[in-house]
């Protein structure tokens, strides 16, 4: 899968390993610099991550705050199980746009 190209249009945020307590401040300062006047989609890209707590998804809503606060469309993509099952208890499934891989989001928002 290629990945997407960094542009003014999408940002792709992509951590690794555990999306935790101890990772949440680095990835919401990425998120946080991924917005500009130009960014129309910021995509979290979960591929890398093996392991998410309660710390990281609340970092992952704190983050979809801050980027639909400023009128940017905010999307999630490959999610593992755990992260699945996280979200579906949690109810963050039925909140986030969430996407199979980059491919997917590409098709279903960038395409149409």
């Amino acid at each position: 899968m290629p990945p997407i190209a960094t542009n003014s249009i999408v940002k792709v945020v992509r951590p690794s390993d555990s999306l935790n307590g101890n990772k949440i401040n680095s990835f919401l300062k990425e998120v946080s610099e991924a917005i500009s006047t130009e960014t129309k989609a910021v995509l979290i890209n979960l591929q890398d991550v093996i392991f998410m707590d309660s710390s990281g998804l609340g970092a992952i809503v704190s983050a979809f705050k801050t980027v639909c606060s400023v009128g940017v469309r905010f999307a999630i993509c490959s999610i593992n199980d755990q992260v699945k099952m996280l979200f579906e208890l949690t109810g963050m499934d039925q909140v986030f746009d969430i996407f199979a891989d980059q491919d997917e989001f590409v098709s279903k928002v960038l395409l149409s």
